[in-house]
Protein backbone atom coordinates (compact mmCIF):
# COMPACT_ATOMS: atom_id res chain seq x y z
CA UNK A 1 0.00 0.00 0.00
CA UNK A 2 1.09 3.57 -0.56
CA UNK A 3 -0.33 7.08 -0.47
CA UNK A 4 0.61 9.77 -2.96
CA UNK A 5 -0.59 13.39 -3.13
CA UNK A 6 -0.62 16.09 -5.78
CA UNK A 7 2.22 17.78 -3.89
CA UNK A 8 4.27 14.56 -4.05
CA UNK A 9 4.05 14.62 -7.87
CA UNK A 10 4.80 18.34 -8.33
CA UNK A 11 8.48 18.89 -8.97
CA UNK A 12 8.85 15.46 -10.62
CA UNK A 13 8.70 14.47 -14.29
CA UNK A 14 5.21 13.07 -13.59
CA UNK A 15 3.83 16.62 -13.30
CA UNK A 16 3.21 17.56 -16.91
CA UNK A 17 2.30 20.89 -18.47
CA UNK A 18 0.57 19.55 -21.59
CA UNK A 19 -0.13 22.76 -23.45
CA UNK A 20 -3.74 23.45 -22.44
CA UNK A 21 -3.41 22.56 -18.79
CA UNK A 22 -1.62 20.32 -16.34
CA UNK A 23 -1.59 16.64 -15.46
CA UNK A 24 -0.49 15.14 -12.17
CA UNK A 25 0.28 11.52 -13.11
CA UNK A 26 -0.52 10.04 -9.71
CA UNK A 27 -0.33 6.37 -10.69
CA UNK A 28 1.79 5.23 -13.65
CA UNK A 29 3.20 2.14 -15.32
CA UNK A 30 6.04 1.97 -12.83
CA UNK A 31 3.57 1.44 -9.98
CA UNK A 32 2.58 -1.94 -11.45
CA UNK A 33 -1.19 -1.52 -11.15
CA UNK A 34 -1.99 -1.95 -14.86
CA UNK A 35 -3.62 1.49 -15.30
CA UNK A 36 -2.85 5.18 -14.81
CA UNK A 37 -4.70 7.75 -12.69
CA UNK A 38 -4.17 11.46 -13.37
CA UNK A 39 -5.53 14.69 -11.92
CA UNK A 40 -6.02 16.70 -15.10
CA UNK A 41 -6.76 20.40 -15.46
CA UNK A 42 -7.98 21.77 -18.79
CA UNK A 43 -7.62 25.55 -18.72
CA UNK A 44 -10.62 27.75 -19.46
CA UNK A 45 -10.92 28.95 -23.06
CA UNK A 46 -8.50 26.35 -24.47
CA UNK A 47 -9.12 23.91 -27.32
CA UNK A 48 -6.99 20.81 -27.93
CA UNK A 49 -7.22 18.22 -30.69
CA UNK A 50 -6.10 14.95 -29.07
CA UNK A 51 -6.01 11.23 -29.74
CA UNK A 52 -4.66 8.39 -27.64
CA UNK A 53 -3.73 5.71 -30.18
CA UNK A 54 -2.22 3.35 -27.61
CA UNK A 55 -4.47 3.96 -24.60
CA UNK A 56 -8.16 3.88 -23.72
CA UNK A 57 -9.23 6.73 -21.45
CA UNK A 58 -12.12 7.54 -19.13
CA UNK A 59 -12.41 10.99 -17.54
CA UNK A 60 -14.58 11.80 -14.53
CA UNK A 61 -15.26 15.49 -13.95
CA UNK A 62 -14.73 16.61 -10.36
CA UNK A 63 -15.03 20.34 -10.99
CA UNK A 64 -15.55 23.13 -13.47
CA UNK A 65 -16.97 22.71 -16.93
CA UNK A 66 -15.96 22.09 -20.50
CA UNK A 67 -16.80 20.20 -23.66
CA UNK A 68 -15.70 17.23 -25.69
CA UNK A 69 -16.39 17.00 -29.42
CA UNK A 70 -16.04 13.89 -31.57
CA UNK A 71 -14.92 13.91 -35.21
CA UNK A 72 -18.55 13.75 -36.39
CA UNK A 73 -19.20 17.16 -34.80
CA UNK A 74 -21.17 15.88 -31.80
CA UNK A 75 -20.51 18.19 -28.84
CA UNK A 76 -21.02 17.02 -25.26
CA UNK A 77 -21.06 19.42 -22.30
CA UNK A 78 -19.05 18.11 -19.36
CA UNK A 79 -19.62 19.20 -15.76
CA UNK A 80 -19.10 17.96 -12.25
CA UNK A 81 -20.35 14.38 -11.92
CA UNK A 82 -20.07 13.55 -15.65
CA UNK A 83 -17.81 10.89 -17.14
CA UNK A 84 -16.72 10.62 -20.75
CA UNK A 85 -15.18 7.50 -22.18
CA UNK A 86 -12.85 7.22 -25.17
CA UNK A 87 -13.30 3.51 -25.79
CA UNK A 88 -12.31 3.51 -29.49
CA UNK A 89 -9.04 5.50 -29.30
CA UNK A 90 -11.30 8.38 -30.34
CA UNK A 91 -9.75 11.50 -31.80
CA UNK A 92 -11.51 14.45 -30.14
CA UNK A 93 -11.51 18.13 -29.30
CA UNK A 94 -11.24 18.88 -25.59
CA UNK A 95 -12.30 22.34 -24.43
CA UNK A 96 -12.01 24.07 -21.11
CA UNK A 97 -14.99 26.11 -19.95
CA UNK A 98 -15.72 29.67 -20.94
CA UNK A 99 -14.95 30.99 -17.49
CA UNK A 100 -13.72 28.00 -15.51
CA UNK A 101 -11.15 25.26 -15.82
CA UNK A 102 -12.33 21.70 -16.39
CA UNK A 103 -10.97 19.42 -13.65
CA UNK A 104 -10.87 15.69 -14.33
CA UNK A 105 -9.74 12.40 -12.89
CA UNK A 106 -8.34 10.63 -15.97
CA UNK A 107 -7.85 6.85 -16.10
CA UNK A 108 -5.68 5.27 -18.83
CA UNK A 109 -5.34 1.64 -19.86
CA UNK A 110 -2.71 0.44 -20.56
CA UNK A 111 -0.86 2.72 -18.15
CA UNK A 112 1.19 5.75 -19.15
CA UNK A 113 4.88 5.86 -18.40
CA UNK A 114 4.00 9.23 -16.87
CA UNK A 115 6.25 11.53 -18.89
CA UNK A 116 4.29 11.63 -22.17
CA UNK A 117 3.58 15.09 -23.52
CA UNK A 118 1.22 16.44 -26.17
CA UNK A 119 2.32 18.38 -29.25
CA UNK A 120 -0.61 20.72 -29.75
CA UNK A 121 1.23 22.54 -32.57
CA UNK A 122 0.55 19.61 -34.96
CA UNK A 123 -2.48 20.62 -37.08
CA UNK A 124 -3.56 16.96 -37.31
CA UNK A 125 -3.74 16.78 -33.52
CA UNK A 126 -1.59 15.42 -30.73
CA UNK A 127 -1.37 11.66 -30.42
CA UNK A 128 0.52 9.12 -28.37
Amino acid sequence: MFVRSLKDVEGTDHFVEWGSGTSHRLLTEGDGMGFTVCHTVVRARTVSLIQYRNHLEACYCIGGEGEIEDMKGNVFSIGKGDIYVLDQNDKHYLRGGRDTDLILVSIFNPPLKGTERHNLDDPSGSAY
